[in-house]
């Protein structure tokens, strides 16, 4: 039986339960059956693995909660199949007494009971009819047999129909990321086994990218590898899920694909960590991931992000974690980010002027439309970074000097992807072939760029480093004269607080009132010279700040009309900005003309 219409009868089965109401409760019912299942099936693996040492193998489950010996079938008196336990009885069984083990068990035991314990900690039993639940177990146990490498391979397309679920079922903010994607990322990125670099995806879901980077380090072993190096994979993978469901299918996930205890694999709100509770042992060599975007955070969380970081929005937050707490010196990351991120301006222009600081974003891969359909059309790209070292001589120093852009375009025939004709990891051979080396600067694209041969030229360059030294160097002047504004603003609000601290002990009404003269006149100086001030500081932010907008369009391909509201409102913000730096240049310049002609200079 085909493994995804398996799921769906399943899940057909259940509707006619009076205890589960909706999709997202029939999902969660699946998920933590199936981990018992699959968990289950693993044992005999390493029972089989025991006895072939000479060895036994101890269950961290109490044996009578073992899936064998109360959800398999066994064969009846007839020789056919039937349940372990009546329906009648059933239901009472999970609830009163597989449950409260499981959510009990002594985590202090071992890493495999503690893993048990955090996967059915918000775990529920939904189902109320003892028919049903059964009916369920037997249909697991008719077609769920993972020992099958290719029905392993395919849990991935289960995953996506049960995230497709739960996004009708309300539940928004968790997409699917095609294989073909994590495949490609985690290739780039290229943990190396050799070297026992850390890879983590502290928004992990159910666990694609984390797969695709244990693949990734499999691929590495050879005949000569040591059972160490095996060993050592499990160990490198690190993940943190703050969703229930997800984080169970991921420690599943983790199963399937030979990691026996997921134990790092961590079910928590990454961004509920405090700021200054994460450290230096925290720190991994690589970051794959795809954090959730257009969410927010409850209140409080992130509240202790520093001043000019502080955001609810979850991929922002994300983006800070990554540069200044996660990612090692010259660790490698690559994300997946909206168009919104790329144009955004405030708190994203200085989440990307940290990132441009702190990381040489080396490459963006501009993705199109339907990438993440049936989730989401909305535009992405990914970004690949290495974390720069710290360079403390007292400059702002920029790791960011060139920025590579790359399109990945249809393929021939096609004008979107869906799920029946998503996006394939063949199709990132070109962009392989171009990729080149970061060691050498990656000189391959530009033998890529200079070849006359190509025509229909997908990558190109933006030379960040002149682009932001012409740019301070027009801001300069105007941020020059904001301080020295504000300098003059201060000190005449200085000499006002001078002349009122004279003021303390006197009693003379008519000495009061000449101060208070002199200094409302002080004041009246002084805030014409604070607003002149920012619009200064405001003429140079706006010459200065769009060099960080990174949503830039292929020079090489004719400009397509949009319609996008998102990309209209930046083009309207441009425009409103050019408009008013026109203002101001004409304002200081009439100015300046009617300073001359009044002057006593001009009279004479």
């Amino acid at each position: 039986m085909n493994l995804s219409s398996t799921i769906k009868s399943i899940q057909d089965i259940m509707r006619k339960d009076d205890g589960v109401d909706g999709d997202a409760q029939r999902l969660g019912q699946l998920t933590w059956m199936l981990f018992l299942k699959v968990f289950d099936q693993r044992e005999r693996e390493w029972e089989d693995d025991a006895m072939d040492q000479g060895k036994s193998y101890a269950s961290p489950f109490p044996e009578e909660f073992r899936w064998r010996n109360w959800a398999a079938y066994v064969p009846g008196k007839d020789g056919k199949k039937q349940p372990q336990i009546a329906p009648s009885e059933i239901i009472s069984f999970v609830n009163n007494r597989l449950f409260p083990q499981l959510k009990e068990l002594d985590a202090a035991k071992g890493a495999q009971q503690a893993v048990i314990r955090s996967v059915f900690e918000d775990a529920n039993n939904y189902m109320k009819s003892g028919t049903q639940l059964l009916a369920v177990i037997e249909k697991l146990e008719e077609a769920i047999h993972f020992d099958d490498f290719k029905e392993r391979a395919q849990l991935g397309d289960v995953y996506e129909q049960m995230l497709n679920d739960l996004r009708g079922a309300g539940n928004a903010g968790e997409f699917y990321t095609p294989r073909a994607i994590t495949a490609f990322m985690a290739d780039r990125v290229n943990p190396r086994l050799d070297k026992r670099e850390t890879v983590m995806d502290p928004a992990c879901g159910t666990g694609g990218f984390l797969t695709a980077a244990i693949d990734h380090f499999r691929n590495q072993l050879t005949t000569k590898s040591s059972a160490e190096d095996k060993r050592a994979i499990e160990e490198l993978i690190h993940g943190i899920e703050k969703k229930q469901l997800p984080h169970l299918l991921c420690t599943t996930n983790m199963l399937l694909h030979g990691i026996d205890v997921p134990s790092q694999i961590k079910h928590r709100n990454t961004l509920g960590i405090g700021w200054n509770e994460w450290n230096a042992n925290d720190k991994v060599d690589c970051i794959i991931t795809n954090p959730p975007f257009g969410g927010y955070e409850d209140d409080g969380v992130g509240s202790d992000y520093p001043a000019d970081l502080r955001t609810r929005e979850t991929a922002d937050m994300f983006m800070a974690l990554i540069v200044k707490k996660l990612l090692k010196e010259n660790g490698r990351a690559a994300v997946v980010l909206p168009d919104g991120f790329l144009f955004g301006d405030g708190i994203k222009g200085t989440l990307k002027k940290l990132l441009l600081r702190d990381c040489k974003l080396h490459t963006i891969i501009r993705l199109p439309k339907g990438v993440f359909a049936p989730y989401t059309t909305i535009k992405t790209n990914l970004l690949f970074f290495t974390k720069g070292a710290t360079v403390d001589d007292g400059t702002e120093h920029f790791h960011t000097d060139t920025i590579w852009f790359c399109e990945h375009t249809y393929p021939t025939g096609y004008k979107s992807y869906s799920k029946t004709k998503p996006i394939r990891i063949e199709e990132f051979d070109p962009i392989k072939d171009w990729w080149g080396d970061e060691a050498d600067n990656f000189t391959k694209r530009e033998q890529y760029n200079a070849d006359p041969d190509i025509t229909d030229k997908k990558a190109w360059k933006v030379d960040f480093k002149t682009k932001r030294e012409q740019a301070e160097a027009a801001a300069q002047p105007h941020w020059q004269r904001a301080e020295a504004l504000n300098n003059q603003a201060a000190a005449l609000e200085g000499e006002a607080g001078d002349l009122r601290k004279s003021l303390v002990g006197t009693t003379d009404a008519a000495y009061r009132e000449k101060i208070d003269a002199q200094i409302a006149e002080l004041r009246a100086k002084a805030e014409p010279l604070r607003l002149q001030a920012r619009d200064a500081q405001a003429a140079g932010d706006r010459i200065y700040w769009p060099i960080f907008n990174l949503d830039i369009k292929n020079p090489n391909a004719p400009e397509e009309e949009t319609h996008d509201p998102d990309v209209l409102l930046v083009k309207y913000k441009k425009l409103l900005g050019e408009i008013e730096e026109t203002e101001n240049q004409l304002k200081s310049e009439l100015a300046a003309a009617l300073a001359h002609h009044f002057s006593p200079e001009a009279e004479a």
